[in-house]
């Protein structure tokens, strides 16, 4: 069979990328903007396409209020007949007393069979709550044996760092039902470079097993992805559950110039069967400024396998090819 292989970088300056695989036939894509300013989609037939489609904006930031500042990491999930978009946002670009960034997370609603249509066709769902009012991001779902749920990045002020990661059941696509379960938090030396941070988590269900990836660390050349793991028959809010890696499945390659690879979703490729992992990268490490507004995090998308033990081997960061 022919080795898949993807332009490298797919598409220049989108970080946080999620490419989801409709039954439509589409590949739909969303990820962070540059300007922080808006949502967009774009989908295409293949992966390849998707560099080249038109992008459609469905929902632009308030101007005041929670949902007002740094638009961050939306995602695109259908849910029982329904599209809904999960993202960050906050009221303000200033700090907290405590040196951190006060977004909050929030779903919009489309019911239309294509999500691509009029600004119009997305509903505001507000703000998804959880016990914590504090800084909180990069929100993803998934469905188990008839139920839903929610994995997300939160501050706990009574936990040293930025956001550790916890799951919840989910009542419908933006409340909560059980009380959030932490499933990992930063503390080894790889997950605490400049900053303490667990963020971006992504959920792969494959070989009877859940396999829960994340990122780690500052968003500059030290930003790793690690991984949890769960049996499919297991209590998923049972943190005892879950065990986690103790060094990083995916980091930076400093012999082909990627750097800080991570934020990433799974989608799978053209022929149905082969797993892909979508990041985003940069090919260099002297930032000006906060990493944050380096708009050069590019969407890479690269297949990956399973070992002997039907683990994920993620390999490393794909080298630019530009074809």
């Amino acid at each position: 069979m022919a080795e898949i292989n993807y332009t490298a970088p797919l598409i220049i300056q989108r970080a946080d990328p999620y490419i989801y695989r409709h039954t439509d036939g589409y590949y739909y894509f969303t990820a962070s903007v540059p300007a922080y300013n808006r949502i967009e989609i774009r989908r295409a037939r293949t992966i390849e396409g998707l560099a080249h489609a038109a992008p459609r904006t469905i929902w632009r930031k308030h101007d005041e209020g929670p949902m007002s500042q740094l638009i961050w990491a939306p995602e695109l999930h259908y849910i029982d007949g329904k599209w809904f978009v999960y993202f960050a946002a906050a009221e303000t670009t200033a700090f907290d007393e405590n040196g951190m960034f006060q977004h909050r997370m929030f779903c919009i609603e489309c019911d239309q069979d294509n999500p691509m249509g009029k600004e119009e066709d997305w509903i505001e769902r507000g703000q998804v709550k959880t016990p914590m009012d504090s800084f909180s991001l990069d929100a993803t779902t998934f469905e188990l044996n008839g139920k839903l749920y929610y994995v997300w990045a939160q501050k706990d002020p009574e936990i040293k760092g930025n956001s550790n990661l916890y799951i919840a059941e989910m009542e419908n696509p933006w409340t909560l039902k059980t009380k959030p379960v932490m499933l990992s938090k930063p503390e080894y030396d790889w997950e605490t470079k400049v900053f303490w941070v667990n963020e971006g988590p992504a959920v792969l269900h494959r070989n009877g097993r859940l396999f829960l990836t994340y990122s780690a660390s500052a968003t500059d050349e030290n930003y790793a992805m690690g991984m949890l793991t769960c049996d499919d028959d297991a209590d998923v809010l049972d943190a005892a559950n879950w065990s986690k890696s103790k060094t990083p499945v995916f980091q930076s390659d400093i012999d082909h110039d990627q750097f800080g690879p991570g934020h990433n979703s799974f989608t799978v490729a053209e022929d149905g069967k082969t797993d892909l992992m979508v990041y985003h990268c940069r090919n260099y490490t002297d930032i000006k400024g906060d990493p944050l507004y380096d708009p050069n995090r590019h969407t890479i998308v690269k297949p990956f396998t399973y070992d002997e033990n039907g683990v994920p081997k993620f390999g490393k960061p794909v080298p630019y090819n530009y074809k």
